[in-house]
C-alpha cells in the first residue's frame, strides 16, 4: 500500500550553510541498514532513472542507421538527442517545484505514463517530424520523472550514510543504464533495426509503471504555497530559448537570425527571472540557495562533466563507425566495456566520498576525466586506436561517474526537506542542460570538418581543456566555502 504524507520526515539540516565532510584520517561511516520497504522504493526509483539513462544512450549507436532510414543528414542527427534534451532540460525546474507543491509521486507517475506513450510514437515514427515529436514528448516525461524521482529518493533516505549509499546505487545504475543502452542499441539495431531501440523503452515503461503506485510514498510541501507562475514562465522560456539557440547553431551557425534572436530572448528571460525571484514572496528558485557556494560550484562541476562527456561519446560513436569502420554491434561492445568500468566506479564512489568528502572527490574526478580525455589526441586510423579509445574512455567515464555522484551530494547536502525538489531540480537541470549543450557546441566541429579524424582531435583538445579548467575553478570555489 502506498503511504501518503503531506510532510515527509525532515532531513537533518546542518547548523551552518555547508555540511561537514570527513577528512582522509577519519574512518568511513559503516554501511547503513536498509529495510525491505526502503530497498523496494530504491528499486523503483532507480529503475525509472535506469530507463531514462537507457534513453540517452540506446540511440547513440543507431544514429547512422536511423539517419539513413528517415532521411536525416549527419548534421541533423544531433536533433535526435537534442529533441529529447530540450524539453527535459527546459521543464525540469518547473516540474521539480510542482512536485514539491502538488505531490511528487503524482507527477512521477504522470511522467512515466507520458514517457511510455511517447516511446511508442517514436517506435512507429514514419518521418523525421513524427520521430522528433516522440523524442520531445519523451523528454517532457523525463522532465517529470527525474526531479520527482530524485526528490522521493532524498526525502526517503536521510542525509548521511543512508543517502550516500542510495545515491551511490542510483549513480551506478545510471551508468549501467548507459552501458545496457549502448550494447542493446548495437545488438537491436543489427538484429531488428533502430525502431526496436524505442520499442525497448516502451516495454520498460510498461514494466515500471504498474509497480510505482503501490510502493512509492506521496510527499509534498506541507503548507501548499502558491506556484510562482511568472518565475516558471520566465525560467522555462529562457532555458528553452537558450537550448534551442545552441542546438540550431549546430546546423545554421551562430550568425543565423533565429539563433541570434533565441540567444537574446534566452538571456533576457533569464535576467527577468532573476528580477522576478528577488521580488516574489514564494519564489520558484530561492536566490539565497543559488548563492550557496556548494550549489553554485557543485552545479558548475556537474554542467561540465555531463556536457563534455556526452560530447566525447557522440564524436567517438561516429569515429568508431565511420573512421575505423566498426559495425553498430562492435561499437556497442566497446561502449559496453566502458559502462561496466563506470558501474565499478559507481560502486566504489560512496566509499571514496566517505574518506575524501564530496568536494574533493568532485575536483579529483573532474581532473581525471580531463586528463584521460586528453589522451584521445593520440587516436589515428590504425587498429590499435580501438584499444586506446576503449581504455581512455573507460577511465574517463570512471572519473565521470565519481563526478556525477559527488556533485549531486555537494549540491543537495544541508538542504531542508521542503526544498529538496528545488535542489534536485537544480541538479537534474544541470544534467539535462549539460547533455544538451555539449554536442551542438563542440560536436558540430567534428560533423562539419572535411576530415572526421581531424575534427575529433579538435573536439577532444577543447573538451579536455574545458574539463581541466573547470576542475581548477571548482577547487578554488569550494575551497573557500566555510565548513561545519
Amino acid at each position: 500500500m502506498a503511504i501518503e504524507s503531506s510532510a515527509p520526515t525532515p532531513v537533518h539540516e546542518p547548523e551552518h550553510e555547508h555540511e561537514h565532510e570527513p577528512t582522509a584520517q577519519e574512518p568511513a561511516a559503516p554501511a547503513p541498514h536498509l529495510s525491505t520497504r526502503d530497498k523496494l522504493v530504491l528499486f523503483v526509483l532507480c529503475a525509472a532513472q535506469f530507463m531514462v539513462a537507457l534513453d540517452f544512450s540506446v540511440l547513440n549507436v543507431a544514429l547512422p542507421v536511423l539517419g539513413q532510414d528517415l532521411g536525416m543528414s549527419q548534421s541533423a542527427l544531433q536533433w535526435a538527442v537534442t529533441a529529447f534534451a530540450l524539453p527535459s532540460g527546459g521543464f525540469l525546474l518547473l516540474f521539480g517545484r510542482m512536485g514539491d507543491l502538488y505531490g511528487r509521486r503524482r507527477l512521477f507517475l504522470a511522467g512515466l505514463a507520458l514517457f511510455g506513450a511517447a516511446s511508442l510514437l517514436a517506435t512507429f515514427a514514419w518521418d523525421p517530424a513524427s520521430f522528433l515529436a516522440g523524442r520531445a514528448l519523451q523528454g517532457l516525461g523525463a522532465a517529470a520523472i527525474v526531479p520527482t524521482g530524485m526528490s522521493l529518493l532524498t526525502t526517503t533516505f536521510p542525509e548521511g550514510p543512508a543517502r550516500d549509499r542510495a545515491l551511490g546505487i542510483s549513480g551506478t545504475l545510471l551508468s549501467l543504464g548507459f552501458t545496457v543502452g549502448m550494447v542493446a542499441g548495437g545488438v537491436l539495431t543489427d538484429a531488428f533495426g533502430w525502431r526496436s531501440t524505442m520499442g525497448l523503452l516502451t516495454l520498460f515503461a510498461l514494466i515500471v509503471l504498474p509497480l510505482a503506485p503501490t510502493l512509492l510514498p506521496e510527499s509534498r510541501h506541507s503548507d501548499r504555497p502558491r506556484l510562482d507562475v511568472p518565475g516558471a514562465v520566465t525560467v522555462t522560456g529562457g532555458l528553452l530559448a537558450l537550448i534551442y539557440a545552441l542546438s540550431t547553431a549546430a546546423e545554421r551557425g551562430f550568425g543565423s537570425a533565429d539563433v541570434i534572436a533565441a540567444l537574446i530572448a534566452g538571456v533576457a528571460l533569464l535576467a527577468l527571472f532573476g528580477y522576478v525571484e528577488s521580488r516574489t514572496a514564494e519564489p520558484l528558485v530561492s536566490l539565497p540557495m543559488l548563492g550557496r557556494r556548494t550549489v553554485a560550484w557543485g552545479n558548475l562541476g556537474g554542467l561540465v562533466t555531463f556536457s563534455m562527456m556526452s560530447t566525447v561519446i557522440f564524436v567517438l560513436t561516429l569515429y568508431l563507425q565511420e573512421t575505423l569502420r566498426l559495425s553498430a554491434f562492435e561499437t556497442g561492445l566497446v561502449f559496453g566495456f566502458v559502462g561496466v568500468m563506470s558501474a565499478v566506479a559507481g560502486a566504489c564512489a560512496p566509499r571514496i566520498i566517505g574518506r575524501l568528502g564530496a568536494r574533493r572527490t568532485l575536483v579529483a574526478s573532474l581532473a581525471g576525466q580531463g586528463a584521460f580525455i586528453a589522451s584521445l589526441l593520440a587516436l589515428g586510423t590504425g587498429g590499435g586506436s580501438i584499444w586506446l579509445a576503449t581504455a581512455a574512455v573507460s577511465l574517463a567515464c570512471m572519473c565521470h561517474l565519481g563526478a556525477i555522484i559527488s556533485y549531486g551530494l555537494t549540491v543537495t547536502s544541508g538542504v531542508p526537506d521542503h526544498e529538496q525538489g528545488l535542489a534536485t531540480g537544480l541538479v537534474t537541470s544541470t544534467q539535462q542542460v549539460g547533455l544538451t549543450i555539449g554536442i551542438p557546441l563542440l560536436g558540430i566541429l567534428a560533423t562539419t570538418s572535411p576530415n572526421l579524424l581531424s575534427g575529433v582531435h579538435t573536439v577532444v583538445a577543447l573538451d579536455a581543456a574545458i574539463v581541466l579548467g573547470a576542475a581548477g575553478l571548482v577547487a578554488l570555489g569550494l575551497g573557500r566555502a566555510p565548513r561545519h
